[in-house]
């Protein structure tokens, strides 16, 4: 059966990688999930419909339609949102685009990229393993390093942002659905030129 992607396709599929539930709302992890409420905000469309293990909307970015997701699998099981969704609208992977958060960036700094390895983020690593492959464009957003290095990381990244972090982290969660828009629109070269530094 064949999806016309001027129908009710999709052309794009943004996985934006968090974990459901009220505790861990504006956590560090969960930054993926606030750049799509931002894309949803900015189209006026809530990002609410369960499909595909996940909280789903297709928005109009940068000129396509794209299934913006929050996958809510839980952040290690991602791939399991990810890939029935690429499966079904028949999205290559270089057409999947996932945002994470990264420890290794400062907070607020975007790091663009065409492919490459997980880098010991579990969510990253569980789409990896569902699509079979890394060649798909991921954006990275820095929520900064632990504090020091006997600090536990998992209570790091499900901790909550604080005052000047937060001021940051706001910034570049726009900064980051605008670095969405110039991605689809522009190619990832663009949007690589632009936003990492």
């Amino acid at each position: 059966m064949l999806f016309s992607r001027s129908a009710g396709g999709a052309s794009w599929l943004l996985v934006c990688l968090g974990n459901p539930g009220d505790k861990y709302e504006n956590t560090r992890h969960n930054v993926g999930w606030m750049v799509a409420d931002e894309l949803g905000e900015r189209a006026g469309a809530p990002i609410q419909k369960l499909r595909f293990k996940a909280l789903t909307n297709i928005l109009p970015i940068g000129g396509e339609k794209v299934l913006v997701m929050k996958p809510v699998t839980y952040m290690n099981l991602s791939g399991e949102a990810a890939r029935p969704a690429a499966d079904f609208y028949k999205i290559p992977p270089d057409r999947v685009l996932v945002i994470s958060d990264d420890t290794a960036l400062a907070v607020g700094r975007l790091r663009v990229r065409r492919s490459g390895s997980a880098g010991g983020h579990n969510g990253l690593k569980s789409i990896i393993q569902h699509l079979g492959t890394d060649q798909f464009p991921r954006i990275r957003v820095g929520v900064g390093e632990k504090p020091h290095p006997d600090y536990d990381l998992a209570d790091w990244v499900l901790g909550k942002f604080q005052g000047e972090d937060k001021k940051t982290i706001d910034a570049a969660v726009k900064r980051a659905a605008d670095a969405v828009e110039c991605l689809i629109r522009d190619g990832v070269d663009a949007a690589m030129n632009r936003f990492n530094g």
